[in-house]
């Protein structure tokens, strides 16, 4: 996978969860989590790279968070209309 995306999980109209998916190589898997807050766990493979950031908190979320969380792991930041689905509901 070369580019990140988001999927998002809603219950009653309302985002539950999400997760973004970050670029990796296919088949990767993943073998521990890393909890960030707020409301954010890393999925790590056996390299420690990142493999996606599951969003467990999504109202508490914020640009400014993630952004500073995939500069940590060396990705590239996301836009606001990249959250959108996020806001949508």
């Amino acid at each position: 996978m070369r580019e990140a995306y988001l999927e998002v999980t809603y219950r009653h109209g309302q985002p539950l969860a999400a997760y973004l998916y970050l670029p990796r190589a296919n088949r990767v898997k993943s073998v521990r989590t890393r909890r960030v807050n707020p409301g954010m766990i890393v999925d790590l493979d056996a390299r420690g790279q990142a493999l996606g950031i599951e969003i467990t908190a999504p109202a508490q979320l914020t640009l400014v968070a993630l952004n500073r969380l995939l500069r940590e792991l060396g990705c590239k930041p996301v836009r606001r209309i990249d959250l959108a689905p996020l806001r949508a509901a």
